[in-house]
Order: C-alpha cells, then structure tokens, then sequence
C-alpha cells in the first residue's frame, strides 16, 4: 500500500514538474525568438514572390499579426496610417458620415449610427448595416483604420459600400459623394434648433446626435430655452448617437449631476494601474428635473456613458433597447519609427462598476421596435425623402409611430403627477 501511495505521488510530481517545464517553454522568449526568426528567413529564402519578402514588411505583417489577436479596436500602425490619423484629429476630413466599428460579438464591420446631414444619412444607411464591400473589395479580414481610410477622402469624390441588412433579402450597394462632415450635435426632433415644448407645453426634448467639442454648449442653450418656455420634465434622445468626445459625455452629465459624483471610471490591467476617475465638478443645473434617457443598438461609447451615469445614480429613467457595448480605451502609443500603436489599455466602469464593453446598457424600460418601424421613423426625419415616394409607401410611413418616445412622453407625465402631489421625483426615477 505504502509502494502503491509513494507511486501514486511521484508519479503525480512528475506531471507537476513535466507540466511546468511545458509552460516554461511557452513563455521562454529566447526559444520562441529562434522560433520566430527561423520561421522569417525561411520564408526570406524561399518564399515564391521576393518582392514581398522584406524585412521590414515581415516585421510589420508580424507586428500587425501579433496586435490583432488581441481584439478589433488595437492596431499596428503604419508611419502613413499613424499621419493620417493625426490629421483626421487634428482637422476638418472629406468623409461619408458613418460612424464603423467592428462588431463586438461577430466582429464584422458594422454601422454604429450615420451621422446626420451627412452623405450616409441622406442616402438611408442605417445604424446595425453590415458594410460587406467598399468599392467592390470584401470587408471581411479589413482592419478598421483600412476601413475608414477607404471611405474618407477629397470632398466630392465617390465611394461605393455594399451593405447587408435584415430587412432585405440582398446586399444593396449605396454610391455616396464625399463632403465635409460638420454637424449641429443637439437637435429638435424635426433636425433643427427651436426646441418646441411637447405634450401640453411641459416637456422638452433634445436629441444629441453625437459628442463634439461644443455639444455641452449647444445642450444647455437648448435646455435654457426650453426652461424659459416652462419645461417641466425632458426627453434626453441619445437613440443612434455613436459616441465621441469623452470630456463632453462628462461635461452632460454634469448638469445633472451633484458636485463630487463620479461619473465614469477607467481601468487598465488588473492591479497594474490606478483607476482613473471622472468626478463632476459642481455644475448640477437642473437638480430636480425629471429626466427620460432614450437609446438604442446605435447608441455607444459616450452615449452609454451618459446612460450608464444617470442610470446608476437614479437621476434619469433609462428607456428603449439594450446598447452596442462600446466601453473600451485605446490609447496611441508613438513608435521610434515614425509608427505606432493603437493598443486597448482600459475599460469604461459606471459609477456602481458595471462594465459597457461587450455588454452595453439595459434599459429601466425595455421598448422594443422593429427594423421596419425604425427604417420608416429615419425616412421621417429626412428632408424631402418622403416627397420621393408613391402615395401608398408614403402613407404607410406617416402612420408609424415613435413608440419609443410615445412611451417617454407617457413616463414623465406620470412622474410630474407624482411631482405636483408632492412625491419624490428623484425616488421615483430610481426605482427599477
């Protein structure tokens, strides 16, 4: 028995010691080094086209190999790409007005939301469109800056996509003309600034399309306008708005916000770095404002930070679908050689730690609507697209309603109930 028992033991040690040993040779960067330029002057050597066999494109095929294992947003980028990039930052660029990303769960090229007044949004691209072609070309192995590149360039030039979409049986091809992309990003529901109060002259609405440099501004002229009109309750309409500048998601939820709140955390890799916080800085405008928060699958990134803060805080009731799921952080990390490197260094936490990227946020309110009724609501909003149709296409479309915003109006008329009576609104809102 003491035989059976010392055997059982070494032999149990010896696959302790034989599977260390394996890990070990995983990570022994000297071996795999050999490995990796055994592999690269094979290839040098024998590979059939030696023009295609460089050093420096084996290393940046590597490069760029290497970093797109890890997931869609970090990139290796060349000294071109790496330029480009700095000049879409840095200034105006002749684009079609779509915001992309590679799809979280099928990591396929999807449109997060067109932007509107745009090339895209006019010709009916729609927010969830799988882009499947550019000019022709697959999109299937295409990185994202690939992807941007091809479809940005000189105001007035053409570019071809090719979109899959659930409602239609085909792929359809859309031919759009480049421009400059500059947008109003806070805007009534007929696409301009008057900001007329709803449902008896007691609720507002304002419909941020994206996050600029100045749509904290342009929200709170809209909501002092409104204000001055006796809004009494608001529709915050985030529904298809991709995101942008996080200082401005921030700065919106600092309106609504006590001084001292956190609005938003980021962490980098376990342990490894301190959690950077984003506290509000005392502006909290409208305290007691009933607030309904409006989203959708286009809603991402800064509109899910937003979301994600009025939620968790039980300032605003979060109504509609659940969102895309964008809540990571890249930073850009310049090379010794002109190059450099996208790399994910951190996710986006709400205030009660709830992670955004590959989740999205969950409505308080789940209102559903389908493909059709979201496609004829676009059609809607389109300056003089309706006139394009026959009377009987025309006709349907106009009887679609927005269930989503009906839903919202009905919310808040009951919470200013409430309010008149003497409840507590901010209670209320935050009972899920």
């Amino acid at each position: 028995m003491l035989v059976a028992v010392l055997g059982l033991n070494l032999l149990i040690g010896a696959q302790i010691y034989f599977s260390s040993v394996q890990a070990a040779e995983k990570n022994n960067l000297y071996q795999l080094s050999e490995l990796f330029m055994g592999v690269l002057e094979k290839i040098r050597k024998e590979y059939v086209d030696g023009d295609k066999v460089s050093y420096e494109s084996l290393f940046h095929g590597a490069l760029k190999g290497m970093v797109g294992t890890l997931d869609p947003h970090s990139e290796f980028m060349e000294a071109q790409k790496y330029e480009d990039l700095k000049d879409d930052t840095e200034g105006a660029f002749g684009g079609v007005g779509i915001q992309i990303e590679l799809g979280p769960k099928d990591n396929v090229l999807t449109v997060v939301a067109p932007m509107e007044d745009t090339p895209a949004f006019r010709a009916g691209v729609l927010a969830g469109d799988k882009i499947v072609k550019i000019e022709g070309k697959s999109t299937e192995k295409m990185t994202l800056t690939d992807a941007i590149k091809k479809l940005r360039g000189e105001p007035g030039t053409g570019v071809n996509i090719t979109i899959s979409r659930s409602t239609l049986p085909l792929p359809k091809d859309f031919t759009l003309t480049r421009a400059i992309i500059k947008v109003d990003t806070v805007k009534d529901l007929d696409g301009r600034r008057t900001f007329p109060l709803m449902s008896d002259g007691k609720i507002g609405y304002s419909r941020l399309s994206s996050f600029g440099e100045h749509t904290t501004a342009e929200l709170q002229d809209a909501l002092k306008k409104l204000k001055s009109k006796g809004m009494e309750g608001l529709i915050l309409d985030l529904r298809n708005n991709p995101g942008g500048l996080l200082d401005q998601a921030v700065k919106v939820c600092e309106l609504f916000v006590p001084r001292g709140q956190l609005i938003v955390s980021t962490e980098g890799r376990g342990g490894q770095s301190k959690p950077l916080e984003y506290v509000a800085k005392g502006r909290d405008l409208y305290p007691s404002l009933p607030i309904v928060v409006l989203v959708n699958v286009g809603s991402a990134s800064a509109s899910e930070i937003v979301a994600g803060c009025l939620q968790d805080v039980g300032r605003a009731f979060i109504m509609g679908e659940q969102t895309f799921g964008k809540g990571s952080v890249q930073s850009i990390i310049p090379l010794q050689d002109g190059s450099a490197l996208r790399l994910t260094t951190a996710k986006y936490y709400t205030p009660s730690h709830k992670v955004i990227h590959g989740k999205g946020i969950t409505p308080d309110s789940i209102v559903l609507m389908s493909d059709e009724e979201e496609e004829a609501l676009f059609l809607q909003r389109i300056p003089g697209r309706l006139e394009m149709l026959d009377d009987a296409r025309r006709s349907k479309i106009l009887s679609v309603r927005d269930v989503q915003l009906d839903r919202a109006v009905d919310f808040l008329k009951g919470m200013l109930l409430f309010k008149n009576r003497g409840q507590d609104i901010r209670k209320l809102a935050g009972k899920r």
